[in-house]
């Protein structure tokens, strides 16, 4: 062991590079104790994510004080802006392999020239988006099936939050960046920052607390465009600061089809593999719905309880990913193989204390979000379910992101597909429908796609053909 991993080991060492990290550091990932720079790239990639989890709360917190309208409102625009997340996660796959690869090859100037080609992808998609969004805000919402009622509502929330959408995707691009990069504490203030004034600007438009206009559910949206172009200018201004990793240069602002075409090829395959994992959220609600608002409800409740127990893991799979691409930039694969099952073994730590606490408290956990016994009890069940399979969920997430990092976008999707739309939904509808069970048999059918995922993930990152990926 070195010395500068066993200082590393050590609880005071230890404490040092958490601070390190969440203060932000030029650090060469490509070289160095693993553990260390794992450490340095997930604990601000994880504290983003908390900061995520927590805006969402509180911000459908606030809308649910205006009423069952407002709350429809939200809950259909997001549905409309999950193309938006979906295009967003999509060229962020292939903006942070790209970036990385170049990183890890110390060529900063390449990296800062594909960051640039991403962010006019970004800006492009956001055009058009924006277009249909502002113009046809009130048929979308009747499309997705909205009340009079909430039209009359809602549909100038709907135009900002899809007028606006260019702030999200910048948001996730740019951070896709930095992440890139190494980093990472910069794409963790970003949201911070971002998310912070959303959530003190959301209640004053909302209400009209003091000196702020009263504007009901359009404030939140007017708050939360704010609060993340906000943030998208701190992005923007640290891209052009001269102290940064990645920092783009006035004559570098021009289109390259070369590098576009390549961003296009892994960001098309990251985008389908994003849809293919959200679109079969939608068929397993539907399944869901078939078994009345109890079943429907107690099974959304227990999926969003699990869904926020995850999102900070994924702070882990992104620093994976990021330690990939750059070890095979710099030549180095079986330094990014090492990383991935470090931070692998990490995951399982985390989410398998996360795992435990669920199957124990699933009851009084469920009684925390409904009052209605029915609805509690199928939600403690379905939570306990997905839990079992928690440790699964810790490797499939690492070992997934690990192959977008290298370039590799193809397996994951093939993985998706098969794990997602061929196995779990079938066997969810075999389980909840033939056998009986219910949305219970939803959530099994869950744990065990996922651990399929996991399983076969497994298998083909330890054949090494990822190594291979030229990007």
């Amino acid at each position: 062991m070195t010395t500068a991993q066993s200082h590393v080991d050590t609880p005071h060492g230890l404490w040092q590079t958490i601070r390190e990290a969440i203060r932000g550091t030029h650090h060469d990932y490509t070289s160095g104790p693993i553990g260390r720079a794992i450490i340095l790239l997930a604990v601000p990639m994880v504290l983003e994510m908390v900061m995520e989890s927590v805006f969402a709360v509180v911000d459908v917190f606030w809308v649910a004080h205006l009423g069952p309208n407002a709350v429809a409102t939200v809950g259909l625009t997001e549905s409309m802006l999950t193309l938006v997340y979906t295009a967003a996660m999509g060229l962020s796959i292939g903006v942070t392999a790209m970036v990385a690869r170049r990183i890890g090859e110390k060529n900063p100037e390449a990296a800062a020239e594909a960051a640039v080609q991403g962010i006019a992808l970004g800006v492009i998609a956001a055009a058009i988006i924006a277009v249909v969004g502002v113009l046809l805000a009130p048929t979308l919402l009747g499309v997705m099936g909205a009340s009079p009622d909430v039209i009359s509502m809602g549909h100038n929330y709907t135009r900002v939050m899809l007028g606006g959408n260019v702030v999200i995707l910048m948001l996730f691009l740019i951070n896709a960046i930095f992440r890139g990069a190494g980093d990472a504490a910069i794409a963790m203030r970003v949201l911070w920052l971002a998310n912070w004034i959303n959530i003190i600007l959301g209640p004053l438009l909302i209400f009209g607390i003091g000196p702020f206009p009263r504007l009901g559910v359009t404030g939140a949206a007017i708050a939360t465009t704010i609060g993340r172009g906000t943030g998208v200018l701190y992005q923007l201004y640290r891209l052009w600061r001269r102290d940064g990793r990645v920092v783009i240069h006035r004559e570098q602002i021009e289109l390259r089809p070369a590098v576009m075409k390549t961003l296009l090829r892994l960001s098309g395959t990251g985008t389908f593999q994003v849809f293919v994992g959200m679109a079969s959220w939608i068929g397993l609600t539907r399944i869901n719905a078939s078994f009345g608002a109890e079943g429907l409800a107690g099974y959304t409740i227990a999926i969003r309880i699990i869904i926020f127990a995850l999102l900070p893991s994924w702070g882990l799979a992104n620093a994976a990913a990021t330690m990939v691409g750059q070890a095979l930039g710099a030549g180095k694969p079986e330094r990014g193989e090492e990383a991935v099952w470090r931070a692998a073994f990490y995951n399982v730590c985390f989410l398998g204390v996360a795992g435990l606490i669920f199957i124990t408290l699933a009851n009084p956990i469920a009684h925390l979000f409904t009052s209605d016994p029915t609805v509690a009890t199928i939600a403690a069940d379905c939570l306990r379910i997905i839990s079992y399979g928690y440790l699964f969920y810790a490797y499939g997430m690492v070992l997934t992101n690990s192959f977008n990092g290298a370039g590799d976008t193809w397996t994951p999707t093939w993985l998706n597909l098969f794990c997602f739309w061929l196995w779990e939904i079938p066997l969810a509808w075999l389980l909840a429908r033939h056998f009986n069970l219910g949305p219970q048999g939803v959530a099994w059918a869950v744990t065990i796609a996922f651990s399929t995922l996991a399983v076969a993930s497994a298998v083909l990152f330890r054949r090494g053909r990822w190594k291979l990926k030229a990007v």
